[in-house]
């Protein structure tokens, strides 16, 4: 472990760089346009109180509560690593909930999981985290949706300026005083008798809508 990562997984260190983060992303939502399009999908089950998987790229997690528009706050599966951590404390300001995976773990237990959805909770996943391969979505997503009969509701992300950063997901560092846009995607159902190779399908198909969805968001905010 280089000393880098050892002062990283300090206690305070971990909550001084979160607080500053906290900051830094506070100033972006106050000092940005943020358009939301598309919000007709979640605005169904918040109305209708039923819980639904929201996909999101990893890159993306940054400004990921500003598309949220429900007194629920959303379920973030995230990595039980050092960054996953990080991950948590900056989120609970902003009504982001933390569910852990331990990071000995070479599978996730999804029973809080499951539980969180059968109590009408929703459930944010990033499909290509916490590892990659970048912006490929693994078999997880699709297997939940599939064993809960919960529905996935995809959503991109865009702004007019921002940097990524040297990881191995490029994650979006976006810029203050700028123009952002979410757009939510179509609603996608996973049979109960979704065999393997239509589990291939579907993570496809996911892939394929979360990428138009951010398209799509950049087209938002060159407007």
């Amino acid at each position: 472990m280089t000393i880098k990562k050892k002062i990283f997984k300090n206690y305070f260190v971990q909550h001084f760089l979160a607080l500053i983060a906290v900051l830094y992303i506070k100033l972006v939502g106050l000092t940005s346009t943020i358009v939301i399009k598309n919000i007709e999908s979640p605005q169904y089950y918040w109305k209708n109180k039923q819980p639904f998987i929201l996909a999101f790229w990893h890159s993306q997690l940054m400004m990921i509560s500003y598309c949220w528009n429900n007194k629920n706050n959303i379920n973030i599966l995230a990595s039980g690593h050092s960054d996953g951590r990080f991950g948590a404390i900056v989120g609970k300001y902003f009504k982001l909930n933390n569910i852990p995976t331990s990071s000995n773990q070479k599978s996730i237990t999804l029973k809080p999981i499951f539980t969180l959805l059968q109590n009408s909770n929703y459930i944010g996943i990033t499909p290509d985290g916490p590892r990659g391969p970048n912006k490929k979505v693994s078999d997880g997503i699709i297997k939940i949706s599939k064993a809960t009969q919960v529905p996935i509701i995809p959503i991109g992300f865009a702004s007019y300026k921002f940097r990524t950063l040297k990881s191995w997901d490029s994650f979006l560092i976006t810029k203050p005083f700028n123009r952002c846009a979410f757009v939510w995607g179509e609603t996608i159902k996973i049979p109960k008798n979704c065999t393997d190779n239509e589990i291939e399908e579907y993570k496809s198909k996911l892939e394929a809508e979360l990428n138009n969805c951010i398209e799509k968001a950049k087209i938002e905010t060159d407007a």
